[in-house]
């Protein structure tokens, strides 16, 4: 079904209307095209909503006629928004879904008093890019999402490791200079289970530090910081040390900058690229 012409307009409902059923099969139905389509179910979607601190009240479903076209999410933290999981059905794309949805979400943020979103959107989705570039979004930078397979690490772990439980390795993440993307934030871990740190010392005295998850099969949401030394040789000990121990774990890091000094040591330990997304402020 095509979206009907402008003189029969949309509807905009909020997300909280919704069961997380309905809303986890529209998320699937508009990214049944995309170039990295992400399928959820109600489990992960119940999740992402926690970890990322959407409103589902300032959230928006676009109907037309009864029938849900499309979806837009809005993250809420202290002075920021965040824009996420924006999409309308193939079959009723160019027709102003899109842009009615990120119009409510933006209109919603300044209704909270917050004039600062940030959003991320696939590389190559051109017209989702385009679209927020209308909207006065900036790009601020390239981020990569890289994955590793399980196995031991190409090199035997090296320097003085110290592992820490959640307390500690939250307390490293206030640590942070600078504002991360959206995804890595302090808050994105603290609402997550299973965070633990680790920090390696090497013997010329550099040293940093890696937060991360540990889930049943995967490890995840990783932060890694180089405090002293060559970012590149802490990154390396501090991912050796860590695949030395979780040798049987797939692997999944997301959003790390393209300029990220530890790049190189990601690449070292058998990190590939899946896929780029393009960080955008407005």
């Amino acid at each position: 079904m095509a979206l009907a012409p402008s003189d029969n307009p949309l509807d905009l409902i909020p997300a909280s209307k919704f069961t997380l059923k309905e809303l986890t099969t529209i998320y699937n139905q508009t990214r049944v095209d995309y170039l990295v389509p992400m399928p959820m179910n109600i489990a992960k979607m119940t999740e992402y909503i926690h970890v990322y601190d959407v409103d589902l009240e300032n959230s928006f479903v676009a109907m037309h006629e009864g029938q849900m076209l499309g979806l837009g999410m809005l993250g809420v933290r202290s002075g920021r928004t965040w824009i996420t999981r924006l999409g309308v059905l193939p079959t009723s794309r160019r027709h102003g879904a899109g842009r009615a949805l990120a119009t409510a979400l933006l209109e919603a943020a300044e209704r909270l008093g917050i004039r600062f979103t940030m959003l991320e959107v696939i590389k190559n989705n051109v017209p989702a890019h385009q679209l927020f570039l209308k909207f006065g979004f900036y790009e601020v930078g390239e981020l990569l999402i890289l994955r590793r397979p399980p196995g031991p690490p190409p090199v035997y772990p090296f320097g003085d490791a110290q592992w820490f439980a959640r307390p500690e390795a939250l307390a490293l993440l206030d640590s942070r200079p600078g504002l991360p993307p959206w995804t890595n934030q302090t808050e994105s871990l603290n609402n997550s289970t299973n965070i633990f740190g680790l920090k390696v010392t090497l013997d010329d005295g550099g040293h940093g530090w890696l937060a991360f998850q540990q889930g049943r099969y995967v490890l995840a949401r990783f932060v890694i910081h180089t405090m002293q030394g060559d970012p590149a040789t802490v990154g390396r000990a501090l991912l050796a040390h860590l695949h030395d121990k979780y040798f049987d774990l797939d692997t999944q890091t997301e959003n790390i900058y393209v300029n990220d000094p530890h790049l190189s040591a990601f690449y070292e330990m058998g990190y590939v690229e899946s896929f780029r997304r393009i960080e955008m402020y407005r």
